[in-house]
């Protein structure tokens, strides 16, 4: 049989845990007495005693034998009848002021409950600091915009740049104005015959059957260029493996994607600004206003296609070339 203090010391660890529980209902002592009817009607081999917590103040001399008032929610009671004050420090209480508090390090949980739940503070932002956040990024995104949209250097940042056939082209960002007025010649452009073009140049030259010979036909920088002229139609012929000959700057619509024969091409549908590099590295021809464009490589020979309106023209022109 248990001895006859036992449920004294039961019922003050009970209660010393419910107080450090974080349960907002019911009451600690009810669930104290409670729990305590409940193991009372148990078998007595089926009971187990719980050491006493730190908090409970050993029975004074006169208590020993009497049973407490099961509702008394003071730990610390003694056979006196008058509470003692409780210990801000002690462990297992919890402060003014703190967090949800925790049982003390030698309670035990009863059998049967459910752990506390654990209270954390929601980290919520207050009104204010969210709408001053949106006014920060706002702010950022239209600085980003306006140095991309107005500095040279933002321009260039959004513009992808694409090289074949010796062309590089220049796609997106801002092209800027077209150029006007009469279109400078290549350095050292001269006229001359189909037979002494080929003389001067070390590439072999084509010419689109679909044409016929050009009506007129030049050499610019030492050879490093022969163009080919039919009315409203300009053939340039060029070394397309080792360097940039020409720059294009362009915007919408975009170039497509197209196929001469078994060679990779680009189709221009729309007017813009040409650009000449001249061999020896000097300072870049005056842009001048391109037509739509056929690009395309022909062996080691680069190739560009201006004047026919349409692309299906400008490759049944290109394919012909001979």
């Amino acid at each position: 049989m248990t001895s006859p203090d036992e449920p004294d010391d039961l019922e003050s660890g009970l209660l010393a845990l419910g107080e450090s529980l974080d349960v907002p209902v019911p009451p600690p002592a009810d669930v104290a007495a409670a729990v305590r009817a409940r193991l009372e009607a148990l078998p007595a081999a089926q009971r187990h005693p719980l050491p006493p917590s730190p908090q409970t103040a050993p029975p004074g001399p006169g208590s020993e034998g009497a049973a407490p008032d099961p509702a008394s929610p003071d730990p610390g009671s003694s056979g006196s009848g008058e509470s003692a004050p409780a210990d801000p420090d002690a462990p297992g209480r919890a402060s003014p002021g703190s967090g949800p508090s925790r049982p003390a390090p030698g309670s035990r949980r009863p059998r049967g409950f459910p752990p506390a739940p654990v209270r954390r503070a929601g980290r919520t932002a207050r009104p204010g600091a969210r709408v001053r956040r949106r006014v920060v990024v706002a702010v950022v995104a239209v600085m980003v915009a306006l140095f991309f949209g107005a500095t040279p250097v933002g321009r260039a940042a959004v513009a992808e740049i694409l090289r074949f056939a010796g062309i590089e082209l220049r796609i997106g960002g801002e092209p800027g104005p077209l150029p006007s007025g009469m279109p400078s010649p290549l350095p050292g452009e001269e006229r001359v015959t189909l037979q002494q073009a080929r003389e001067r140049v070390a590439f072999p030259l084509g010419v689109p059957a679909a044409l016929g010979e050009p009506q007129d036909v030049r050499v610019g920088d030492g050879g490093r260029v022969v163009s080919m002229l039919w009315p409203g139609v300009r053939l340039d012929q060029y070394d397309g493996t080792l360097d940039i000959v020409f720059r294009k700057d362009l915007g919408e619509p975009w170039p497509e994607e197209t196929v001469v024969g078994n060679s990779h091409a680009w189709w221009i549908p729309a007017k813009h600004a040409l650009t000449y590099r001249p061999r020896a590295g000097g300072p870049e021809v005056e842009s001048r206003l391109s037509g739509p464009t056929l690009i395309w490589q022909r062996g080691q020979v680069g190739l560009r296609l201006e004047g026919p309106a349409d692309l299906d023209r400008a490759r049944e022109i290109a394919e012909s070339v001979r």
